[in-house]
């Protein structure tokens, strides 16, 4: 029994027989539609976020086993932000927020790929990659959070692995991220307009200056 090995990466929930999947199954007598359904209904829960995937092949039974992975940790803290990427701007320009139990859940779903030999340890080291996104942690900026977190603030709820929200704390979060989104919507818009008035500046016609006319000498 031979076996072939694929690892590729896919949009989750939108896999396809084009690039990468159907290139790489081309000629090898599996069904790709087939591989493609089933990759599409195990990464349905990672929509449009970017998944690994390996594909294990039995080059005799023409049979093929799907192994899926986890996306990294910035685009699973992400998708608990409901954004599609971060700021572009580390520690200038906030995007979303988030609240601590986001963070044990992610930490819990890559518990062996975080740094840090407890959950606690962890949940500091994800703090710092909510920075590096434009990520309010506990309406905070995350270096403030990193602060109470090694003072014990949070220890109870990260001790009891909490990661769902009451109520109150969701619609707080919803009302918080609102806020941001239009403080995002109205900056975005002054750097537009600021933009469009340098290219403006940039290309309108230059003219030469007018100099004074010349008096005439007395006789």
């Amino acid at each position: 029994m031979v076996k072939e090995v694929l690892n590729l990466i896919v949009k989750g929930g939108k896999a396809s027989a084009g690039p990468p999947i159907g290139p790489a199954l081309a000629g090898k007598g599996i069904a790709i539609n087939d591989v493609v359904k089933e990759i599409n209904s195990k990464t349905a829960q990672m929509a449009d976020m970017d998944v690994p995937v390996k594909v294990t092949i039995d080059t005799d039974s023409k049979s093929f086993e799907i192994e899926v992975g986890l996306p990294p940790v910035s685009a699973l803290l992400l998708k608990e932000a409901e954004l599609s990427k971060g700021s572009g701007a580390a520690g200038l320009k906030t995007v979303g927020a988030l609240k601590i139990q986001h963070l044990i859940k992610v930490a819990k779903l890559k518990y062996e790929k975080i740094g840090g030999k407890s959950l606690k340890q962890k949940v500091l080291e994800l703090l710092g990659t909510c920075k590096s996104l434009g990520l309010r942690v506990e309406s905070k900026d995350p270096k403030e959070l990193i602060k109470e977190v090694k003072e014990g603030k949070y220890d109870k709820i990260i001790e009891e692995e909490k990661t769902e929200l009451t109520p109150e704390e969701l619609q707080k979060l919803k009302a918080e991220r609102k806020a941001i989104a239009e403080e995002v919507s109205k900056l975005e818009a002054a750097e537009a307009a600021a933009a469009q008035a340098t290219a403006t500046a940039a290309t309108a016609p230059q003219t030469a200056p007018t100099s004074a006319p010349k008096k005439e000498e007395k006789k």
